[in-house]
């Protein structure tokens, strides 16, 4: 099976400088959805149709099975499946998608596809109250004669319900001898792939139809508000598949999936968190309220309090992070590992029941077992050119306000003295602290605010 996806439309409505098939729904371009779908179906080659901002198109979504074809001129759907002729195989099925529309489930279109059988025409097709601006489908004794787009319909075409979605199925061999046979002589002036229904009709060939589950299955994309509209759907449609997998959301309205969100058992997610990229939270997990979680692996029993940041973390078994807490790419915990308010962690280990509680930077730093790290610690990693590690060992206690210059290493059960620069390595079960002699400067005054 060959797939045609029809990606070239400007998409003015937008009012944007993107090309419309690169709009992100669920964090994603619309044509990602589409080409997921189309992969998932186990097509042997996808053709995509490009146009406006095509380069763009391509650079964002460029995969050895995709053959791309220019449509140089928007001259309808009947020339943009035309450009796409050279890369179709002689025979066999040919399934036609559209780039702004990304929530076509891949049940619906294999139940289409059967259908259009080995040698037929399958067109899918959808009942809707207001069918204004869609293509009516036309029969006679219950059979598919045509299609009639709005502008060319009579007032009793009008009346039709059933419309075309514009998705369909047939064989290679005779879409080619339709297409070549296209007229522009209707009252857009354009080729219509609608037209070749009744040619298909002419030929001898019955066109069966398949309807969808669901009528946003079918829905497009024209500008930002349907955009918005569909977003809503779609984060609706996963998070009601969250909720019949066992997850707890305290809101289901309020959980934005960008990607992909694996959950354990009794995973319990608050109201106002947005997951990313490759997202998996293990058994008991709970996230609290307004966390961003991107590229992240959470493990079994950790609590992530509310207004946490994660992105590209491992956390451990059992951990504690935030309130307010932010992991970044390369950190690694280990089990029941506390991370508190406005702490950052980046490019680091933590061993297990090690605890960096409130107002701290540890970054580029290997950190050993049973650690405790003091209130507005930093780890100076950079020196403005190079970054450098520190290596914190087990059962160390930092004290308050304590600055590590690296390359620096702390010794298993040292002790830094609170407001210490460490600028050279600390020995291990010792006492460490550089301070400024304590001075009281008897008689001095606060500077005064002069008179204007």
């Amino acid at each position: 099976m060959h797939v045609v996806i029809l990606a070239a439309g400007q998409g003015k409505r937008m009012r944007s400088a993107l090309p419309k098939v690169l709009q992100a729904l669920a964090g994603r371009p619309l044509l990602a959805h589409v080409l997921d779908t189309a992969r998932a179906l186990g097509a042997d080659k996808l053709s995509v149709v490009f146009g406006h901002g095509g380069e763009a198109v391509r650079a964002a979504l460029d995969a050895p099975d995709l053959a791309w074809a220019h449509q140089a001129e928007q001259l309808g759907t009947g020339h943009a499946v035309a450009q796409a002729l050279p890369h179709l195989p002689e025979s066999g099925p040919v399934l036609i998608l559209y780039g702004d529309v990304p929530l076509t489930r891949r049940e619906t279109l294999s139940e289409l596809i059967t259908r259009a059988g080995t040698d037929g025409f399958a067109l899918l097709t959808v009942d809707i109250p207001d069918p204004t601006g869609y293509g009516r489908i036309v029969r006679e004794a219950g059979k598919v004669v045509r299609i009639v787009e709005q502008k060319d319909a009579s007032e009793a075409e009008r009346a039709i319900t059933e419309v075309n979605t514009g998705i369909l199925c047939c064989q290679a061999q005779h879409l080619r001898g339709w297409l070549a046979r296209l007229s522009n002589d209707n009252a857009q002036g354009e080729y219509y792939l609608t037209d070749i229904i009744a040619m298909a009709v002419a030929d001898g060939i019955t066109v069966q139809t398949s309807q969808p589950a669901e009528v946003w299955e079918t829905l497009g994309v024209n500008d930002k508000s349907q955009l918005a509209s569909l977003e809503r759907l779609h984060q609706r449609n996963l998070a009601q598949a969250l909720l019949q997998a066992g997850v707890t959301l305290i809101d289901p309205a309020r959980i934005d999936i960008r990607g992909a969100l694996v959950c354990g058992r009794d995973v319990e997610i608050d109201v106002g968190c947005v997951f990313e990229g490759e997202v998996t939270l293990g058994d008991g997990v709970r996230v609290g309220a307004n966390c961003v979680i991107r590229n992240t692996k959470i493990a079994a029993g950790a609590l992530i309090h509310p207004f946490c940041h994660l992105e590209g973390a491992s956390v451990g078994p059992k951990d504690l992070i935030g309130p307010f807490a932010r992991l970044r790419p390369g950190t690694v915990l280990a089990e029941d590992v506390h991370i508190g308010n406005f702490t950052e962690v980046k490019n680091s280990a933590i061993a297990a029941h090690s605890k960096a509680n409130h107002l701290s930077y540890l970054g580029d730093a290997d950190i050993g077992s049973r650690v405790n790290v003091g209130a507005g610690t930093i780890t100076c990693n950079y020196d403005g050119a190079n970054k450098f590690r520190t290596v914190i060992e087990d059962e160390v206690f930092i004290g308050s306000d304590t600055q590590l210059v690296a390359p620096v290493r702390v010794g298993r059960g040292a002790t830094l003295g609170a407001g210490t620069t460490l600028t050279k390595d600390a020995p291990p079960a010792e006492l460490t602290l550089s301070r400024a002699r304590q001075l009281t400067l008897l008689g001095w005054k606060r500077p005064a605010k002069k008179a204007k």
